[in-house]
């Protein structure tokens, strides 16, 4: 009943962008194809392929096969770049913690993509991910297996600086086999890049 009674203009403005892409992209001559959710769908099971937004996309319209779906592909998160506010407040807006004025900690900030490798004490090991600094040079990393704490700056080196996005590459073809049989509920890992990938091919 919620749901019946939420506002549509969100769905409202999707389509009427969605609408005038197509239109610009017709005037522009570019062959462009259409089809209904209901037949993305009936690709897919008669494909027998899992349902994730990259593959949904190659089942929209007439579609006959589809080879090189296995592919992992590259999601993109929208992360941001941090917040103007320097104080956390609580449930009753009193000041409950303060953040440093400053972003940039002994050369990183929250967001940098760093690599660790850490070769004594409680965290040995060699983590891969995204930082978030804290004042005293102790910073956790949000690697693919979970976020690790306390890793020292002298061990940190940054891979890529931060842009206000999280990359990801998204289920590999055994990944979507085993997010088919035992409904994965997250087959991700971080990275940066997509290395040698093949394209995916449409039979009509």
């Amino acid at each position: 009943m919620a749901q019946a009674k939420r506002p549509l203009k969100d769905a409202a403005a999707v389509n009427a962008t969605r609408w005038a892409l197509f239109n610009a992209l017709k005037e522009a001559g570019v062959p462009v194809t259409t089809g209904s959710g209901g037949l993305t769908k009936f690709n897919r099971v008669q494909l027998g392929i899992p349902k994730t937004h990259a593959l949904d996309a190659v089942c929209v319209g007439a579609v006959s096969g589809v080879t090189g779906w296995g592919k992992p592909t590259l999601g993109i998160k929208c992360t941001g770049r941090g917040s103007y506010q320097r104080t956390r407040l609580d449930a009753f807006s009193f000041p409950r913690g303060y953040l440093t004025r400053e972003k940039r900690i002994k050369g990183f900030q929250t967001g940098d993509m760093v690599s660790a490798d850490v070769t004594k004490g409680k965290k040995i090991g060699f983590y891969v991910g995204r930082v978030a600094v804290r004042a005293t040079g102790s910073f956790n990393i949000q690697t693919a297996q979970g976020v690790v704490q306390g890793i020292s700056h002298r061990h940190c080196k940054v891979i890529q600086r931060a842009d206000g996005y999280g990359f990801s590459i998204v289920a590999s073809r055994k990944e979507l086999r085993e997010l088919v049989s035992h409904k994965a509920g997250n087959a991700s890992r971080s990275a940066l890049y997509l290395p040698g990938l093949n394209e995916v091919s449409r039979a009509k």
